[in-house]
């Protein structure tokens, strides 16, 4: 006789409440906030710039490399700016260091989503310097640093949950990206990918409510369309021309080992100089301008080399100049511990590839091939395909490119993690000490019930205590209970062992879960991924069945 269907009514897709519309109502401001600072922080950028390489008072942004300089001027800017930051790092909050995003996964993961106050002052302050006396650095990693850390500031004067004070300080940090960028969905999808460690709608509605904000607010502040617009039509491919985009994100994804790689080993050659980490910023203000003084144009933010590279008027000298130069500079100077960001460097250095390639490979549109070029360089050094995917379609409205960009960042993003084991965004956070895994999937014990896994009622738990608890005091639990459900119940009664009750009579024990059977489920998700079963052969499509044949572990 079939056995009757559970009743899992009081299950539900989403665990959900009405505080959900509480921490939305809060996300709101902090949109708008963030939208701010982002214009802030970008004219604090224009006006250093202005004042260092071109001795006049405005706010616009311009290159570094625009026009002729005194070679002095340009050696020597980036180590005054390098200076400055060290000091500032010393004596102000040494949290400013480094391109922003490490730390706020840190401040999520350790830190109980706070974020000191001083920081939303000092680490923008300390980019705008960086960057406006030559760093060739972008502004998306500290405006999303300070961005969450306005969103935390507000979140710690409310009477919160670390959880939602993390859902805050993401808010603060994707509004900050779109603000800048005008690119709403990449900001969103860069939370989820990298920020928030859930895919959840407690955090998703509120990031999203602040990010649509930050992106209304932003059209009267710095204007709206696309950040770096490309000629639009039909893209006629063929099969050549993808597996040429496979090749594409192959090299990106090249690039990217060697651009994190190099980071890396400039932050150990910097951790064995005898001298304290306050000045070795100065030093790598050196490395700038000495690139510098080579290509002017690798100075700076580079929005002007993106943009004529994505319209094709960039020269090939220029090119190589770039892929090289830019590479080396941003290198070796973040490792430092310089303040300044990590995408717009990226978009120049894949744009620079794909620029190349474009000399050789067949031509598509303008701009393709360095459209699908910067993707990649994404995809491989974020390790968020998704997120370099949609962030070029928002740059460029180049909507057309969507499947060559998907295959490009995600060939990328295979290169990258089959070869090194974390990105330039979670090796400075690995080398503190804290681990963490960007892979998102299903519980097992939230697929499995009390009743699948638990054993028979022993003696003692035929009477029950007062009402929901079960013999001394335990917590009782149900059949049609989820076994994440138990093993929190576990967790906060500090018990190993909860006696079962059918839902419909709570007073009447059924039998007992104990740890080694939540343990068991968590097996059976290990028996899914490691044993390999023929699940059907050649014949049997003729006709017949057989039972699978397992073949071992893999």
């Amino acid at each position: 006789m079939p056995s009757r269907p559970r009743d899992l009514r009081h299950l539900g897709d989403f665990d959900v409440g009405p505080r959900l519309l509480v921490i939305t109502a809060f996300a709101l401001p902090i949109g708008l906030l963030a939208a701010g600072v982002a214009w802030c922080l970008l004219r604090l950028i224009g006006l250093i710039t202005n004042v260092v390489f071109y001795q006049r008072v405005g706010t616009a942004l311009v290159a570094p490399g625009e026009g002729h300089h005194s070679p002095f001027l340009i050696l020597l800017a980036p180590v005054c700016g390098g200076l400055v930051v060290g000091l500032m790092a010393r004596f102000g909050s040494e949290k400013i260091r480094g391109h922003g995003i490490p730390e706020a996964i840190q401040s999520i993961l350790t830190g109980g989503s706070r974020i000191q106050p001083r920081v939303a002052v000092l680490k923008p302050l300390a980019s705008a310097i960086a960057i406006g006396t030559g760093g060739p650095f972008g502004a998306e990693g500290p405006i999303i640093m300070t961005g969450g850390a306005c969103g935390s500031i507000f979140a710690q004067l409310m009477h919160l949950t670390a959880d939602e004070r993390k859902t805050l300080l993401v808010c603060g940090a994707a509004a900050g990206m779109a603000a800048t960028f005008d690119a709403p969905l990449a900001s969103v999808l860069l939370a989820v990918e990298l920020l928030l460690f859930e895919w959840r709608p407690r955090s998703f509605i509120p990031v999203a409510g602040a990010v649509a904000v930050a992106a209304v607010v932003r059209v009267p502040l710095l204007g709206s369309g696309p950040i770096f617009p490309m000629p639009t039509g039909q893209l006629h491919l063929d099969a050549g021309s993808y597996a040429l985009c496979v090749a594409t994100g192959a090299l990106g994804g090249v690039l990217a080992l060697v651009a994190t790689s190099l980071v890396y080993l400039s932050e150990d050659g910097f951790q064995r100089l005898p001298i304290h980490w306050m000045w070795w910023p100065a030093i790598g203000g050196l490395i700038i301008g000495l690139g510098g003084l080579v290509v002017p144009q690798a100075l700076g933010v580079g929005y002007d080399v993106i943009g004529a590279e994505l319209n094709g008027t960039i020269a090939l000298h220029l090119i190589v100049g770039i892929l090289i130069v830019k590479t080396l500079i941003w290198s070796l100077s973040l490792g430092s511990g310089t303040s300044g960001g990590v995408l717009a460097p990226m978009l120049m250095i894949g744009g620079a590839l794909g620029g190349l390639e474009a000399e050789i490979f067949p031509h598509v549109a303008t701009g393709f091939w360095p459209l699908v070029g910067l993707a990649a360089v994404l995809g491989g050094v974020m390790r968020s395909p998704l997120t370099g995917v949609v962030f070029a379609l928002e740059l460029t409205h180049r909507y057309e490119a969507l499947l060559p960009l998907l295959i490009g960042a995600t060939a990328a993003y295979a290169i990258s993690i089959l070869i090194l084991r974390r990105s330039v965004l979670t090796e400075k956070v690995a080398r503190r000490g804290v681990h963490l895994t960007r892979e998102y999937s299903v519980d097992p014990l939230e697929v499995l019930f009390v009743g699948d896994v638990m054993g028979d009622a022993r003696p003692a738990d035929v009477t029950n205590g007062p009402a929901g608890r079960g013999p001394d005091d335990a917590p009782i639990v149900f059949t049609d209970d989820t076994l994440r459900h138990v093993a929190y119940v576990m967790a906060e009664s500090r018990r190993t062992e909860l006696p079962v009750a059918e839902r419909a009579l709570p007073a009447v024990p059924v039998g007992t879960v104990r740890l080694e059977q939540l343990l068991e489920g968590r097996l059976r998700d290990l028996d899914e991924e490691r044993h390999r079963t023929r699940v059907l052969r050649p014949l049997e499509l003729l006709g017949g069945s057989r039972t699978p044949t397992p073949t071992g572990p893999a």
